[in-house]
């Protein structure tokens, strides 16, 4: 039931996304289409306690917990920069906006993916509180090497990111020939 429900919550968040986007770009309604946006964390707390009622009811820790604590963390740290990031993209396509800029060369690519670093040890931090919260909550009563085992994953997750992060840094991407190097658009960084 958890693995659906992280797959329904999945498919929720882009179809609450595309529906707020095409209320605010397409049927000018910007404020119905922000409240549709807003809709999107209740699926994450849903998915918090659907998991927390599992483990409450005796549920066997497992790779099902772990994962939603994962999906949990990433949402809580990557949903907004997603949601902005489409939002400038729709804008743009379907209003006439200006075109977002992207992540940039050289030296504004290199900060753009230290910025998104951050985010995952954002998400990670979350996903480690919420796993170790469950490892306490479970105690001796059941096997928790499975939590244990995403809580490594979510440490080398941070990891992995971070030699991407040095790899811009050391070897800057450049830009392509003709193109002008300019800093990423303010706001998409973050």
């Amino acid at each position: 039931m958890i693995v659906a429900l992280i797959i329904a919550c999945e498919v929720g968040f882009w179809v609450l996304l595309a529906l707020g986007l095409a209320l605010r770009y397409l049927a000018k309604m910007p404020r119905l289409g922000a409240a549709v946006l807003l809709c999107e964390p209740l699926m994450e707390l849903v998915l918090l306690v659907v998991t927390t009622l599992d483990l409450k009811n005796g549920a066997e820790p497992d790779w099902k917990h772990g994962l939603a604590a994962l999906y949990i963390g990433y949402t809580v740290a990557y949903g907004h920069y997603t949601i902005k990031w489409l939002d400038g993209h729709a804008a743009h396509r379907l209003a006439g906006g200006p075109k977002p800029a992207g992540a940039g060369y050289g030296k504004a690519r290199a900060v753009h993916e230290w910025k998104l670093w951050i985010r995952t040890i954002i998400a990670a931090a979350v996903a480690l509180t919420l796993l170790q919260i469950a490892i306490w909550y479970v105690g001796d009563a059941g096997d928790v090497s499975s939590l244990e085992a995403w809580q490594f994953g979510a440490l080398r997750a941070v990891g992995i990111h971070a030699l991407i992060a040095v790899a811009y840094t050391v070897w800057p991407k450049k830009a392509p020939a003709g193109a002008e190097e300019r800093p990423a658009l303010a706001g998409t960084e973050r």
